[in-house]
């Protein structure tokens, strides 16, 4: 499937509405909830079967996808603030939230990723920052913009996922609301 250009346009999300996506292992689509098809305008008979980077916006650092799955690879969820880029060209940004699903055996069985709109804010504070890593990543590969993070992350003493839980958690009840909407796909 051809990956669309992107035209610039942002698709305002419902903060209250939660976009949901199953994969297996490998990354690789099994289910994806009526709110994610309809976000990311594709049917759900052409995500299913397709690797989970259909969504992929160009101005989203590859570093940012390693980190994320090499940490749920590795059985650890992480946060992050992620730019989709919709079937028509549009994008959107959300804060995803996983769930790591096991088998009997404890074997990693699949992915459950939870999404909701991204904060104003949250957009502003990470979108130089996202920038800057993509600037670098064109100039000088992936390892220089990982390299570039850590040294950001560890001025501020934190790891990714600490720096983005403190910049897009839902607190309070938001984040109470949010916790129920994820156990309602446990």
């Amino acid at each position: 499937m051809l990956r669309p250009h992107p035209t610039g346009k942002e698709i305002k999300l419902n903060p209250n509405k939660m976009l949901v996506s199953k994969t297996d292992p490998k990354g690789v689509i099994v289910f994806g909830n009526e709110n994610f098809t309809e976000v990311s305008g594709y049917k759900e008979c052409e995500l299913i079967g397709t690797p989970h980077n259909i969504l992929r916006h160009p101005d989203m650092p590859r570093a940012i996808f390693y980190l994320m799955w090499e940490s749920i690879k590795n059985g650890r969820n992480i946060m992050a603030v992620v730019k989709n880029l919709a079937k028509n060209g549009d994008h959107y940004w959300v804060t995803t939230d996983f769930e790591i699903k096991r088998d009997r055996d404890g074997k990693i069985r699949n992915y459950i990723a939870f999404r909701q709109a991204a904060p104003r804010d949250v957009i502003k504070t990470i979108e130089p920052l996202y920038s800057k890593m993509i600037e670098i990543e064109k100039a000088d590969g992936m390892d220089a913009s990982i390299e570039y993070l850590e040294k950001f992350l560890n001025e501020k003493h934190m790891s990714y996922n600490q720096y983005i839980e403190d910049l897009a958690k839902p607190k309070g009840l938001a984040g109470t609301l949010f916790a129920k909407m994820k156990s309602l796909f446990e």
